[in-house]
Parts: C-alpha cells; sequence; structure tokens
C-alpha cells in the first residue's frame, strides 16, 4: 500500500492546484520584475497562502479577508515606538481575536502572515510608506488568487478531463 495512492478525481484536484499555484506565481513574478521599486516579493508569499486547493470561492474571499485583516492590523501598529517583536506580538493577539470574531477562524494564519509581511522591520529607517506598500503588494498578491480562483470556478477544468477521459 503506497501512501501516494490517489483517486482520479483527487489527482485531478491536486494537479489543478499546482497549476493555480503556479500561474499565481508567474503573474506576481511578473509584477516584481517589472516594477522593481516595490516590494513585489510580498505578493509571491501572498498569491501562495491566498490559492486555495478546493474549487470554492467562499475560501477564496475569506483567504482575502485574512489577508486584509492582518495587514490593516499591521499598519494600524507599525507607527507604534515599540520594539518590533512588542508589536508583532500585539497584533497577533489583536489578529487572532478579530479573525475569530468575523468568523474567518479558518484562514487566521493567512491573517498573521499578513501582519508579520506589514509588521516586519528590516529596513534601518521606519517609514509609513514602507509599509503601505508592502499593504499593496499582498493585495495584489490576493486579488491575483481570487483571479485565478473565479476563472478556474467558471471555467470548471476538471469537467475538461472528465469527459476525455470517457
Amino acid at each position: 500500500m503506497s501512501i501516494f495512492q490517489l483517486n482520479k478525481s483527487e489527482y485531478l484536484s491536486h494537479v489543478i492546484y499546482i497549476i493555480k499555484c503556479l500561474l499565481g506565481v508567474i503573474i506576481c513574478y511578473v509584477l516584481y520584475t517589472a516594477i522593481p521599486q516595490y516590494p513585489f516579493y510580498w505578493s509571491l508569499v501572498s498569491v501562495a497562502l491566498a490559492t486555495s486547493i478546493d474549487s470554492t470561492n467562499n475560501q477564496a474571499y475569506d483567504r482575502i479577508k485574512a489577508n486584509a485583516l492582518g495587514c490593516g492590523v499591521g499598519i494600524c501598529l507599525y507607527p507604534l515606538q515599540l520594539p518590533e517583536l512588542a508589536i508583532i506580538c500585539i497584533g497577533i493577539i489583536i489578529t487572532i481575536f478579530l479573525g475569530i470574531g468575523f468568523k474567518i477562524s479558518s484562514t487566521i494564519r493567512s491573517a498573521l502572515a499578513g501582519l508579520i509581511i506589514v509588521t516586519l522591520q528590516v529596513e534601518q529607517t521606519k517609514h509609513w510608506y514602507i509599509a503601505l506598500e508592502r499593504v499593496v503588494c499582498v493585495v495584489a498578491g490576493c486579488v491575483v488568487a481570487l483571479f485565478i480562483t473565479l476563472a478556474f470556478n467558471w471555467l470548471k477544468p476538471e469537467k475538461w478531463f472528465v469527459k476525455k477521459g470517457k
């Protein structure tokens, strides 16, 4: 008995997930290389987190809400003159409570990633526009993931393969 035994529909859904992830990463990488003055490498992380293996739009919307929540908390905490670790820890607490309150607890990990992307301070000087650029890049990755999800749900590629296989 092999660990990797999958039925045809499971295999197909995983192949489609791989294609969706690759398309999202390629689109965000094009943004990253085309507009090098902005940190679109964060959109690569965001698209990977926001792309879902299931084919429901609800999960995609929830992950985008979660990323927006994390970015929102991060942008609100960014100006505080506290140690970076304190800001991240406070942000984690707030994000988890808000995620539970907004009933998106299944996607809190995406929210926490958005929070950390925005609040992590790598630069020597702290400028507000750096956090804002990161928010835009995270949202760009989410939008790319959403469009890919919507396109795949509209095109329904899994039905193409099933029809051809019959």
